[in-house]
């Protein structure tokens, strides 16, 4: 394991069956190979499994790997239509017996999907689990956050904005190799950026197939995982976030539906989704897509940065993996500024 990264069972053990009613008997603590950012860990005891996600070790980007917020807004969402793992505990960095915040969450029988061609189910199946995915969507961000407590958990208005700052200052922080064409594109969003509508909801943040688990034998959404850039915000950046896999290319370890006939493969066009989406929600057409969809690029391309700088740095979950993305970020620049191109 990744210097840093194991987790010494007694101590958690004796923590977890003070902190977690039920729980008892700690046998095993593994990290899952997947993931990026905060590894997570499955534990298994005499009482059952459970999934514990903890922030990686070493020096962090201010505001990254919040757990504590993760942890927050699934306790929230605990009964509405969004369906979350349920959280048990959350141990904080000063009183954590793994030397970092963590918290433990359900642990859910169920499938990920990873290749968003679905080749492991039938035509029929792959429409609905996509629709699937788009109801998940918009039932996320018709979420009264203020009955649910979460009316501070972001600033409201000027989304975008923020959020071209904020990741604009994390890619900066974070590039070891000039980006030319990245910075082309943070010129672009900055000039082509639209007025604050006035829409605010529960944003997710990295709203992909990857990123929930479905039902073992059904097309239906049992639990929406890895809520770490989850805020309020406007929900159109979730949207052009998932639709960019449409555009992204299928091979290269990209996992896209770039250069597949997706009529033949049963699977809906972006507009189609879109349109979809903006039905269920009732908001009529949805203006502005080139710069939304521009800048769910631009934000992926930041966040690998960020992935590879800490790699570079010795404390990245999966580094054989992190260092991989580095030749993704000219491409997802590339897709970003093609869009923007197609757009004007």
């Amino acid at each position: 394991m990744i210097e840093g990264l194991e987790i010494e069972p007694r101590a958690l053990g004796a923590y977890l069956e003070d902190h977690v009613e039920g729980f008892h008997g700690l046998r095993t603590c593994e990290k899952f190979a997947a993931g990026q950012s905060n590894p997570t860990y499955r534990v298994e005891a005499a009482s059952g499994c459970y999934v514990l996600r903890a922030k990686p070790p070493g020096k962090l980007l201010k505001s990254a790997h919040a757990v504590e917020r993760e942890f927050r807004v699934m306790a929230a969402l605990e009964g509405t239509e969004v369906a979350v793992p349920r959280v048990f505990h959350l141990a904080e960095d000063d009183a954590s017996p793994i030397g970092r915040a963590f918290f433990v969450m359900e642990h859910l029988d169920g499938r990920i999907f990873w290749d968003p061609a679905l080749p492991e189910v039938g035509r029929d199946a792959r429409g609905a689990i996509y629709d699937a995915m788009n109801a998940t969507l918009a039932a996320l961000h018709s979420v009264d956050v203020t009955a649910v407590g979460l009316s501070d958990y972001g600033r409201p208005g000027n989304y975008f904005a923020r959020q071209l700052e904020r990741w604009s200052g994390q890619y900066r922080a974070s590039a070891l190799t000039p980006r030319p064409q990245m910075d082309a594109l943070i010129t672009w969003l900055e000039e082509a950026l639209p007025p604050d509508d006035g829409q605010v909801a529960l944003v997710h943040g990295d709203y992909r197939m990857d990123n929930m688990m479905f039902a073992p034998q059904a097309p239906r959404v049992i639990g929406l995982l890895d809520w770490e850039l989850s805020t309020l915000g406007h929900p159109l950046a979730d949207l052009a976030y998932q639709c960019m896999q449409w555009r992204l290319p299928h091979d290269a370890g990209m996992r896209g539906l770039g250069g597949l006939d997706r009529a033949a493969l049963g699977l809906p066009g972006e507009a189609e989704y879109v349109a979809t989406y903006a039905a269920r929600r009732g908001i009529g057409a949805v203006d502005d897509w080139a710069f939304h969809l521009a800048f769910a690029f631009f934000r992926l391309a930041a966040i690998l940065e960020g992935v590879v700088r800490r790699a570079h740095d010795g404390n990245a979950s999966n580094p054989d993996s992190a260092r991989a993305y580095a030749s993704a970020i000219p491409v997802l620049a590339a897709l970003a500024l093609e869009v923007i191109e197609e757009g004007t």
